[in-house]
């Protein structure tokens, strides 16, 4: 088993119709993490919630309005980095950030899947 490091773990809550530069604002924080060479990033569509705004986010019969949730991993020093950057990119939003342990797994032998 790896070794654990302390590293953080940042939540972005955003909206889907969130935009930034004309993309959708999550494919632009994850672009700009793996810019940055954060260790990883995923983003996860909610099926309802509802944010800063206290603005409800669901899907509706005539538009599509999901939360959106990314979830970036790094050390706490990338993190320190980042935070500036998202704040220039959200108009609206919340983010939260915890402790967490990082273990990084990368095999190279294809034995595991034999």
């Amino acid at each position: 088993m790896p070794e654990a490091q302390t590293g953080k773990i940042l939540r972005v809550h955003v909206s889907e119709h969130d935009h930034y530069n004309g993309k959708p604002l999550y494919e632009a924080i994850v672009e700009k993490c793996r810019e940055m060479k954060i260790a990883g990033a995923t983003v996860f569509k909610g099926m309802e919630g509802y944010g800063e705004t206290a603005e409800i986010h669901r899907s509706h019969l005539i538009r599509h309005d999901l939360p959106i949730l990314i979830t970036i991993v790094d050390s706490e020093s990338q993190m320190r980095k980042l935070i500036p950057v998202l704040d220039e990119m959200l108009d609206t939003g919340l983010m939260a950030m915890s402790d967490v342990e990082i273990m990084r797994f990368q095999r190279t032998s294809p034995s595991r899947h034999a």
